[in-house]
């Protein structure tokens, strides 16, 4: 129990109310006073008493009630003082905590709001420019044109898919379909993918979100050959496909993009990690790095052939490798960016 709990300051105002009205009865003994006068005097006393550990109890419990107010009008920059070291301390504590969240997510929600707003315009207005040529007679619809169009239409449809994502992180609907598998030739196909999409996104102007770049070698190191892994091979396919898209777009021209894979501490764990050639992270950024929409804030961020993205490929690796229990994170490299993913074997109870 704490010293200064409620609970004891309540037990000590009986405790006290008592010790008043029994020292008055003494002296009122001693002195042969009248026992209506002590009655009053004690009376007095007690209701003297009582009133200030009754304000002492309710002056804190009328601040927090107007802070409460002010969270429900959408005002979540007033806090209860945390002056106390009772129930009501801990009360106003929580309130404190609360208002935090509720601030944070109120402005991650203006910041989401603004950012797919800003992303969702740019493909619809680039979209919107080349039908009006068509329409006004401007250009023609030639395959060109119509290529331009489609390039507008798949981001859309990237972003879309994107957001659908993202609601799905925040529900937690996404289940986990765990097995077996190889992890060479199941990387080796994440890397040929990456590479044919480069190649077929090439002939477009980009704006896309993703590398149009087909001048970086993407590398593959597994050791051992045979090595095996258990998790989602669709939530990985996701993770990695992100972490190379990243890493291309960053990569100077003739870079070197390595993803590596060891076996981890434990039986079927697997260690992935995702190496570039390019300007790094620096390290008062690695906090950010997988925050939705953070694009970094280094100088030339992007490589030849990028637009940059949107910010939420990194977001999104983060919350499959959460799904599967693992750890993601940015690692000490002496050359570029090395991100780094820890992913648990199989529990006890089979998938």
């Amino acid at each position: 129990m704490r010293p200064f709990s409620i609970k004891t300051k309540l037990g000590a105002l009986v405790v006290v109310s008592v010790l008043i009205t029994t020292g008055l009865s003494v002296i009122a003994v001693h002195t042969k006073t009248e026992l209506r006068f002590i009655t009053v005097f004690s009376m007095i006393a007690t209701l003297l008493i009582t009133q200030f550990v009754a304000h002492s109890l309710t002056a804190p419990l009328d601040d927090m009630n107007a802070v409460a107010r002010s969270i429900s009008h959408g005002d979540y920059t007033r806090r209860v003082r945390e002056s106390r070291r009772d129930e009501l301390g801990d009360l106003a504590q929580t309130i404190n905590v609360m208002a935090d969240e509720l601030e944070a997510q109120d402005s991650q929600r203006k910041e989401l709001v603004a950012n797919v707003s800003h992303e969702l315009r740019t493909p619809i207005a680039g979209l919107r420019a080349v039908l009006e040529n068509i329409v006004d007679g401007v250009t023609r619809p030639d395959p060109e044109t119509m290529r331009t169009a489609l390039k507008q239409t798949e981001r859309l449809g990237r972003l879309v898919e994107t957001l659908l994502d993202l609601s799905r992180l925040d529900n937690g609907v996404v289940p986990l379909r765990k097995r077996r598998f190889e992890v060479w030739p199941y990387l080796s196909g994440v890397l040929k993918e990456a590479n044919m999409v480069a190649s077929a996104r090439a002939g477009m102007a980009s704006g896309s979100g993703s590398h149009t770049r087909t001048d970086v070698h993407l590398h593959l190191d597994v050791t051992p050959p045979e090595l095996t892994a258990h998790a989602d091979p669709e939530r990985i396919h996701q993770v990695v496909a992100n972490l190379i898209d990243n890493a291309v777009k960053h990569s100077p021209p003739h870079g070197r993009v390595t993803v590596r894979a060891r076996r981890g501490a434990e039986p079927e764990s697997l260690e992935l990690e995702v190496l570039d050639e390019g300007p790094g992270i620096p390290r008062t950024e690695w906090h950010r790095v997988f925050e939705r929409f953070n694009r970094g804030s280094v100088n030339r961020p992007h490589g030849p052939g990028s637009d940059g993205g949107t910010g939420l490929g990194l977001a999104i690796a983060r919350w499959a490798v959460d799904l599967h229990g693992g750890r993601i994170g940015v690692a000490e490299s002496e050359r570029g960016c090395r991100i780094r993913i820890t992913l648990p074997g199989p529990t006890s109870t089979p998938s």
